[in-house]
């Protein structure tokens, strides 16, 4: 099918879709990046999104919020709202005639927007940044992928190699967003932060973070708070650091009402990064902050639980492991502790020795720290520039396959 020749002097509209936090991250970065590389006519942006994104000039559709979900319990749920936004959000896509219509992870949601979007409008390059965990489970979605995204923008440097294995669409590693981070993360003054929280410098930390969804919330907030208990009779006193988010803070702060050591709350980007800077071990819900706990260096468990759909789900999981600071190194650098093994005592007892600056399991974690630090910067350049670089040439190369 033959296209009509772009209008040059008109400014180019990009559509991007995000479904959760983490994905408006990408998102605000992504819309940086095609600036950047758009000079002096900049670029319009349209589709859903959150505060960064709107930040950076995003026209949003409807509130974010409304369809950050996961796992099949919290799907049924809000089904029918769920296929109302897909719909709404198809509709504004194709009337907007974008350069693009770039999806960011989310694939609950994300996928059957593009999906509809390709087949009535074909002639939109689809863009699909982060890549599904089909190295993790179903590995069939990565050939089902094909027909409906022109091109993968991957995250992790293992990504390209496993879709080209499993047949799936074209996949290119533009480099983890944590990268462009590793300055000012370096450069954070982390007295900051023990003036404005009032803690006391003269006790280790433990940094905690249940998740940013309010299902992990659920799930995590009274085992974590029993293995506070248990930790600190192996410890003694210890600062608990609490970061969270809007989504979920009311959750944590009356969930944390029961631990036996009252956490300080810690909001905003900028002080959680101090906290895992001033922390002496951290306990992580699984998920991309193992990766920035690396980016400062911090000793690390992982303790997870997940809804009951899930748990029947489990066998279908083919990944070796869950964090993916173990997944980068490919081994179990940092313990695991999921479903049933998230107890307060496993937690404990894999925590105590981190707290021990001697003991080998603290010595070999930050040794591998520093190995997750030289496999995400193999990319090169900066990611925002990396993903809007590969956005724009998926771009051209669909124009070119379509004439």
């Amino acid at each position: 099918m033959k296209t009509e020749e772009p209008d040059l002097s008109k400014p180019k509209t990009y559509f991007l879709v995000a479904g959760e936090h983490s994905g408006d991250a990408l998102g605000a970065k992504l819309m940086q990046g095609l600036k950047q590389l758009s000079g002096n006519q900049k670029p319009i942006f349209k589709g859903v999104g959150g505060h960064a994104m709107e930040k950076e000039g995003l026209e949003s559709l409807f509130n974010m919020e409304e369809v950050a979900v996961m796992g099949p319990a919290a799907i049924l749920a809000r089904l029918p709202s769920l296929i109302k936004r897909v719909y709404q959000t198809v509709d504004a896509a194709i009337e907007a005639k974008p350069e693009a219509l770039v999806i960011i992870d989310s694939p609950e949601f994300t996928h059957p927007i593009a999906k509809r979007v390709r087949k009535r409008a074909p002639q939109i390059p689809i863009v699909n940044y982060v890549s599904p965990t089909v190295w993790a489970w179903r590995p069939g979605r990565a050939r089902k992928m094909k027909p409906y995204v022109d091109e993968v923008l991957a995250l992790l440097p293992f990504e390209p190699a496993v879709h080209k294995k499993l047949g799936g669409p074209s996949c290119h590693y533009v480099g983890h967003p944590l990268i462009e981070q590793r300055q000012w993360i370096d450069n954070l003054d982390i007295m900051e932060l023990t003036k404005s929280y009032n803690i006391q410098r003269d006790r280790p930390s433990l940094v905690v973070l249940p998740g940013s969804r309010p299902n992990e919330v659920k799930h995590l907030m009274t085992p974590f708070g029993k293995a506070i208990k248990e930790l600190t009779q192996k410890t003694g006193p210890l600062n608990i650091l609490l970061p969270t988010v809007n989504s979920v803070k009311d959750d944590v702060i009356e969930a944390a009402k029961d631990w036996p050591i009252e956490p300080v709350i810690i909001e905003g980007e900028e002080d959680k990064f101090r906290a895992f800077k001033i922390a002496t071990a951290a306990l992580a819900a699984s998920g991309t902050v193992t990766l920035e706990l690396a980016m400062t260096g911090t000793p690390m468990i992982v303790a997870y639980k997940y809804d009951f759909y899930l748990h029947l789900l489990r066998p279908l999981i083919k990944a070796e492991y869950f964090a993916l600071a173990n997944h980068i190194l490919g081994k179990k650098a940092f313990p695991e502790l999921i479903q049933a093994d998230c107890t307060a005592e496993n937690i404990a007892t894999a925590l105590a020795p981190l707290f021990n600056t001697s003991s080998k399991e603290r010595t070999n974690q930050c040794q591998d720290l520093g190995r997750i630090d030289q496999k995400l910067f193999a990319a090169g350049e900066k990611p925002s520039v990396a993903a809007a670089s590969a956005t724009m040439k998926a771009i051209e190369k669909r124009m070119i396959d379509q004439n």
